[in-house]
């Protein structure tokens, strides 16, 4: 299994399905099944039982589902544009993640 390097608040880009350019702030990692849930991304219809005990009025919403990492590209904070991720050891030995394209250090 290879390690993840998207984290929670990553805004990302999608590259890849039918929501292609949509560009969104990383919700959830799932790292075992190498998936991410992306705000406003990958929109699925939830059908709802009414349940008077919970306060649910039922019906149909819509929520985000996951998305496979592979097609999402984290977003070059400089560029502004997709980028891979890599790591690199500062002075005192702590690895960082920096962006691929412009060299910028990532939170």
């Amino acid at each position: 299994m290879n390690k993840v390097k998207l984290k929670k608040d990553d805004v990302v880009v999608v590259i890849a399905g039918k929501d292609r350019g949509k560009q969104g702030r990383v919700l959830r990692v799932y790292p075992a099944t190498a998936r991410v849930l992306v705000e406003r991304v990958n929109q699925v219809k939830k059908h709802l039982r009414p349940n008077p005990a919970k306060n649910i009025a039922g019906g149909v919403s819509e929520r985000e589902a996951t998305i496979h990492i592979s097609n999402v590209m984290l977003l070059d904070p400089e560029k502004n544009a997709p980028t891979r991720v890599g790591r690199q050891r500062t002075e005192d030995g702590r690895a960082e993640r920096v962006a691929k394209k412009s060299g910028a250090v990532l939170g």
